[in-house]
C-alpha cells in the first residue's frame, strides 16, 4: 500500500513539473507573437542562398554603402558555417556538397577574402578533391555562366520558345512544380539574352577547376535509363540548334515570359515568395533594361532585402523565404493543446491575422488542372496568392475549427471545399497542385536537382485527412476513403512512412499515424502496430529520437547523429496517436524533453529537421524547437489526466 502511495505521489510531482514547463514554454511562445498577430521564426538555409545574394549584388554592380556595410557580415556567416572537412554542407554537420562549397568559396572571394587565407585554401582543396567546380549542379553552373566562369554549353539548353509549347506537349510549364516554374521562367529570359555579370571586382574562380573550364566536361543528369540518355541526346541537338532558335518566334516567346513574371511579381513578397525566383526576376529585369528606379525593380529588390537576417553586429544571412503562416498555425495547435483560451487576445489576434490572408480571389496556377474550383486557402509566406499551399491550408483549417470560434466557419468551409477539389487521382495530395506527376521530366538535364515535380505525398495527405476527419467526414466519403488507401499503399516495408517535407521517416510516420487515428482506423491493426514498432525501435539511449538529413539517400536509412527535440516530439505524437501514452517508451521521451536545455524560449536543437527538397536543400526551422516539444508535452499531460479533448484531434 505504501509503495502505491509513493508511486502516486511521484506521478503527481512529475505532472506538476510538467505543468510548470508547459506554462513556461507557452508564455515564452506567446511573448514572441508579433504585434500584427503572427508568429515568425528564422528559416535558415545552407550557404547557397547567402552566396547567391552576394552574387546578385555583384551581377548588378550594386555595391552601394548599405551593401558594403552588409557584405562583411554575410562573409562572416559563410566562414562560420564552413565544416571541418573544408567545404560546406547542406545541413549542420553534414557531408561536403560540391555545389554549396563552390558557391560559398566564390562568394567569399567576391567579398574580398584572400584566396591564400587558410580557410580558403582548405575549401579549395576540398572542392578539387571532390571533382572540382565542373561537377556542380545546373543552377550553380548557370550562375557561373552568367559571370563568364564557364561556357554556356555547361548548362542545358532551355530555349525561350518553351513559353509557346502547347499543354499537350511532353514538356509544359503546367507539368512542373510551382517552385520550378517561377525559377525557370526568368532563367529562360536570362539564357535567351545571355547577359554578362558586371562583376566590378573582376573575380574569377578558375582555381576550382581541375582542367580549364573551356574544355571541361559537365554532367547533364544522364540518369541510368533510356529516357535519361534520350534527353541528353536532345540537349546535344539543341546546343547546336540554339543559334537558329534564338530567332524563331523569339519576340512572342520573350513577351510571354515577361508577362508571366510580371503577373506573379507578388509585390513586396517577391516572385513565388522564394529567393531563387526573386533573384532571377531581378537579373532578368536588369537584362531587359529596367531602370534601377523602375517601380517593379525597386519592389522586387525590396522583397529580396527583407529576407536578410542580422545576427548581432557581426553576422547576417539570407533566408530562402518567410514561414509566418506555417509558424502561426502550428503554434496555435501547440497553444490549444497547452490549454490556451481560444477566446483570449493572443489567439484571437492570430485568427484575425490569418483570416486577412486567406486567398479567395486569385486564379492560381493550380486552376490549369482544376478549372472552376473556387480558391480558399493559405500560402506559406506572408503573401503568395498565385500559390496557396495545401499543407498550410489544412493545418490552418484544423486550428480554426479546433478553436471553435463562429466567425471562422466560412473560411474553414472554403478551405475544405478547395482541399477536396485539390485531391489527386491517386488519392493523395501534393503541396501546391494536383496531378503534378509527370515523372519522366525528372530525367531532363535541367532536373539534376530531382525536385522538378510536386507529386502527392504522405505527409501532406495526412494533414488533409486529419482535417476532413476532424470536420466530421467519415470513411463513407470518397476523399477520406481514397486518402486512407493512399497512405496505406505508401507504407514502407519496415512499417514507416517517408517524410517529404520534414526529416524524414519519423516525420512521415507521425503524420500518417495521427491522420489514421483521426480517421477512425483500428490502431491495433497489424500495419499500424508495425509502424509503432518501428518508432519504438528508433528511440535512442537518451530517450529521444533523431534522424539525419542523409537518410534521404536510400543507402543511409536509419542514420542519426543525435536526438533532437522536434523529432522527439513527432515520434511522441505519433506513438500517442496509436495509444502508447502510458508506455515506458513515451515516458522516456517525455523525460528527454524535460531534461533538454531551453534558450530564448526554445529547446536547444543544433541538427536540422526541415526539408526543402530531399538530398539537395535542407532547412533549419527555428520555430520547430519552440512549438513541437510544447505540443507533445501538453498532449501527454492531457492524455495522462484523461482529457478526452486531446484524443479527439489527430494531429
Amino acid at each position: 500500500m505504501d509503495a502505491n502511495v509513493s508511486q502516486i505521489e511521484a506521478e503527481i510531482a512529475r505532472l506538476g513539473a510538467l505543468d510548470s514547463l508547459i506554462q513556461e514554454a507557452s508564455d515564452d511562445f506567446k511573448a514572441r507573437q508579433n504585434p500584427e498577430g503572427e508568429w515568425l521564426f528564422e528559416l535558415e538555409p545552407d550557404a547557397t542562398i547567402t552566396a547567391e545574394y552576394i552574387f546578385l549584388h555583384h551581377f548588378l554592380d550594386d555595391l552601394d554603402a548599405d551593401y558594403a556595410a552588409l557584405e562583411p557580415k554575410l562573409a562572416s556567416f559563410l566562414r562560420r558555417i564552413q565544416c571541418d572537412h573544408g567545404g560546406w554542407a547542406l545541413s549542420h554537420d553534414g557531408d561536403i556538397n560540391i555545389s554549396a562549397s563552390v558557391k560559398a568559396y566564390w562568394a567569399l572571394k567576391l567579398a574580398g577574402d584572400d584566396p591564400d587565407a587558410p580557410h580558403m585554401v582548405r575549401a579549395r582543396e576540398a572542392i578539387r578533391a571532390g571533382g572540382g567546380a565542373a561537377q556542380c549542379n545546373v543552377f550553380t553552373r548557370f550562375a557561373m555562366a552568367l559571370f563568364g566562369h564557364v561556357p554556356w554549353r555547361a548548362v542545358p539548353v532551355m530555349p525561350i520558345q518553351i513559353m509557346l509549347l502547347p499543354q499537350w506537349f511532353p514538356f509544359h510549364l503546367s507539368k512542373i512544380s510551382y517552385w520550378s516554374r517561377t525559377v525557370l521562367v526568368p532563367l529562360l529570359i536570362l539564357q535567351h539574352l545571355k547577359p554578362r555579370a558586371r562583376n566590378p571586382r573582376g573575380v574569377t574562380i578558375e582555381e576550382l577547376f581541375l582542367e580549364p573550364p573551356e574544355v571541361s566536361r559537365y554532367p547533364m543528369n544522364a540518369t541510368a535509363s533510356r529516357i535519361g540518355s534520350l534527353f541528353v541526346g536532345i540537349d546535344k541537338v539543341l546546343q547546336r540548334a540554339e543559334p537558329l532558335l534564338t530567332r524563331l518566334n523569339k519576340d512572342k516567346a520573350l513577351d510571354l515570359a515577361v508577362d508571366f513574371v510580371t503577373e506573379r511579381l507578388n509585390g513586396e513578397n517577391g516572385l513565388g515568395g522564394i529567393f531563387p525566383a526573386m533573384a532571377n526576376s531581378v537579373m532578368a529585369m536588369d537584362t531587359l533594361g529596367y531602370r534601377r528606379d523602375h517601380p517593379r525593380y525597386v519592389t522586387a529588390m525590396q522583397a529580396i532585402d527583407r529576407l536578410v537576417v542580422h545576427r548581432g553586429e557581426t553576422e547576417a544571412y539570407c533566408q530562402p523565404c518567410f514561414s509566418p503562416i506555417w509558424d502561426t498555425c502550428l503554434g496555435m495547435h501547440a497553444l490549444l493543446e497547452a490549454g490556451e483560451d481560444p477566446e483570449g487576445p493572443a489567439f484571437r489576434k492570430a485568427e484575425a491575422w490569418l483570416l486577412e490572408r486567406e486567398i479567395t480571389e486569385t486564379a492560381g496556377d493550380w486552376q490549369v488542372r482544376r478549372p472552376g474550383l473556387a480558391p480558399g486557402g493559405w500560402a506559406f509566406q506572408y503573401r503568395n496568392d498565385h500559390y496557396p499551399d495545401v499543407d498550410d491550408t489544412a493545418v490552418v483549417a484544423l486550428a480554426l475549427d479546433r478553436a471553435g470560434n463562429a466567425d471562422t466557419a466560412e473560411a474553414v468551409k472554403r478551405a475544405t471545399d478547395w482541399i477536396i477539389g485539390m485531391q489527386s487521382r491517386e488519392g493523395g495530395w501534393g503541396a501546391f497542385e494536383p496531378e503534378n506527376t509527370h515523372l519522366y521530366l525528372n530525367h531532363i538535364p535541367f532536373a539534376d536537382h530531382g525536385a522538378l515535380l510536386d507529386p502527392p505525398t504522405v505527409d501532406v495527405t495526412a494533414r488533409c485527412l486529419s482535417m476532413l476527419a476532424q470536420l466530421g467526414y467519415g470513411r463513407e466519403h470518397s476523399s477520406v476513403r481514397r486518402a486512407i488507401d493512399f497512405i496505406k499503399r505508401e507504407q514502407e516495408a519496415d512499417g514507416s512512412w517517408h517524410g517529404r517535407w520534414g526529416v524524414n521517416y519519423i516525420y512521415g510516420t507521425w503524420s500518417a499515424l495521427a491522420a489514421l487515428n483521426a480517421a477512425g482506423e483500428d490502431m491495433s491493426a497489424p500495419y499500424i502496430r508495425q509502424a509503432v514498432d518501428w518508432l519504438r525501435a528508433q528511440q535512442r539511449l537518451d530517450g529521444g529520437w533523431g534522424e539525419d538529413c542523409a537518410t534521404y539517400e536510400p543507402e543511409r536509412r536509419g542514420e542519426a547523429k543525435a536526438s533532437t527535440p522536434s523529432q522527439t516530439a513527432w515520434a511522441l505524437l505519433g506513438l500517442m496517436s496509436a495509444g502508447e501514452a502510458e508506455s515506458e517508451v513515451v515516458r522516456r521521451g517525455i523525460e528527454y524533453l524535460q531534461s533538454t536545455p531551453r534558450e530564448d524560449g526554445r529547446w536547444v536543437e543544433k541538427h536540422w529537421t526541415g526539408t526543402g527538397f530531399p538530398r539537395i536543400f535542407m532547412l533549419k526551422y527555428h520555430g520547430y524547437a519552440a512549438y513541437f516539444p510544447l505540443w507533445a508535452l501538453a498532449r501527454y499531460r492531457n492524455l495522462m489526466r484523461g482529457n478526452s479533448r486531446a484524443v479527439a484531434h489527430g494531429m
